[in-house]
């Protein structure tokens, strides 16, 4: 990944990022009050936006956003509650990737049942070719991840998009909170067309026709295009738009 111009302020960050949790609680990807959506601040190296622990993400404004380090020790002076234990993925994962502007992990359905799948994303649909090969795969050991378990999952992230969390859920990073979210969407997307698909072939017999590697790899340099900007500069206006209609308090 080539870095993106940095936001042009903390306040358009944090719009973003709230934009982000707000769309998610939208398309069902929430869990009550787990999992996270963090974003790096560029004038502020090793300091990162995240929610504060029991705010549902459809509650999550612009402002109630809580800056915290690395350890996940809030630095804001506001005394807000974090979730210290998911952070630690978070936290790893933006140390090793400076890249990885925006880190998003879900206990999405389709995610979550693709994270179980042996053979993880298939490329049987367009939204899948994006992501064919650029996810990792870390096996699950448990709720609480140790420095040691943080330093396998930044091994099995490396350079890649994300990672599937085996029977735990999607990571995905971007450049970005748009690129990241654009590229939740697309895996979610590509996981229900590939379960669907996986269900409707197990009465045939046959084999869940997959698009040659030859195809994957040109659909993936026009996705990436000449200047490989970041996903989600076409999409996200238009969702920031849509909340704009429905659910504008997220900037508050």
């Amino acid at each position: 990944m080539s870095a993106p111009p940095a936001p042009d302020s903390e306040h358009t960050l944090r719009r973003d990022l709230a934009a982000a949790y707000r769309l998610a609680a939208r398309r069902g990807w929430d869990d009550i009050v787990w999992t996270h959506i963090s974003a790096a601040l560029p004038d502020e190296p090793g300091h990162y936006l995240i929610n504060r622990f029991g705010q549902r993400f459809c509650e999550i404004t612009a402002s109630s956003l809580v800056k915290v380090d690395t350890a996940g020790r809030v630095v804001d002076g506001s005394g807000a509650r974090v979730n210290p234990s998911g952070f630690a993925i978070h936290g790893c994962v933006h140390a090793a990737r400076p890249d990885a502007a925006c880190v998003l992990h879900l206990h999405t359905m389709w995610g979550q049942a693709l994270a179980a799948l042996p053979q993880g994303l298939l490329p049987c649909s367009q939204p899948a070719l994006r992501l064919v090969g650029r996810l990792g795969r870390h096996a699950y050991e448990g709720l609480a991840f140790t420095p040691a378990e943080q330093q396998r999952l930044v091994a099995a992230l490396g350079t890649l998009d994300g990672v599937l969390l085996e029977h735990h859920g999607p990571l995905l990073v971007g450049r970005t909170v748009a690129e990241a979210f654009v590229l939740m969407h697309l895996l979610e997307r590509a996981a229900q067309v590939q379960l669907a698909a996986m269900a409707a072939m197990a009465g045939t017999g046959g084999p869940l026709p997959l698009v040659p590697p030859e195809i994957v790899a040109l659909t993936q340099r026009q996705w990436a295009g000449p200047a490989n900007a970041p996903e989600g500069e076409d999409e996200w206006p238009a969702l920031l738009r849509s909340l704009e209609e429905t659910d504008p308090g997220y900037d508050r």
